[in-house]
């Protein structure tokens, strides 16, 4: 019988220092390192324009928007994990010198064949336990569509759908809103 072999267990501090000057993006889970796929250019012109939606609309107000090289670091009993969301708004920055986020208000996500499972199930349910997020969005690459996970006052989440390039987003939590067809700018639908 063969044994099955151990993953490499890799420091926080190992992987902070390594994802400063790898050409890939990995994220962390509790000591195991993942690589992340490369994205469409579609999924970088929607993640482009969730930017630079959040980025125009805090200018000059106490949030401020990051782009999907900033990680968010989510602190459980047993373990840390980092990951690197298409984008975030944050309205308690960590020092400028960090590389990661602790306290996202907002948090985006675009969807992808190869990462829907995750992004729906390890992610939603990691994200959802950050005590700052009050609003996480999932985006639908290939249809005006947003699925949103809004925090409640009572506690837990309430589920929202958005579609259609006449839907916008509120994101009264910062001060903002999300049109669709800004969102989508510049996308392409099959017919």
């Amino acid at each position: 019988m063969t044994a099955l072999r151990q993953p490499n267990f890799i420091t926080i501090a190992d992987y902070l220092a390594g994802e400063e000057v790898s050409g890939m993006k990995h994220e962390y889970l509790g000591g195991s390192v993942h690589a992340m796929a490369g994205a469409t250019n579609r999924h970088n012109v929607i993640a482009g324009n969730s930017f630079a939606q959040l980025h125009g609309q805090l200018r000059g107000k106490p949030c401020q928007p990051f782009n999907s090289d900033t990680k968010v670091r989510i602190e459980f009993p047993d373990h840390i994990r980092f990951y690197y969301p298409d984008a975030m708004a944050v309205c308690h920055p960590n020092q400028a010198s960090d590389h990661f986020q602790d306290q996202p208000v907002v948090i985006i996500e675009i969807l992808s064949d190869s990462t829907r499972r995750t992004d729906l199930g390890e992610k939603r349910d990691a994200y959802l336990t950050i005590q700052s997020l009050k609003v996480l969005l999932f985006v639908e690459p290939d249809m005006p569509a947003v699925t949103v996970h809004r925090r409640k006052s009572e506690g837990g989440f309430a589920l929202e759908y958005h579609s259609g390039l006449d839907s916008t987003i509120p994101l009264p939590e910062i001060d903002a809103t999300l049109p669709l067809a800004e969102l989508y700018e510049r996308v392409e639908f099959a017919p």
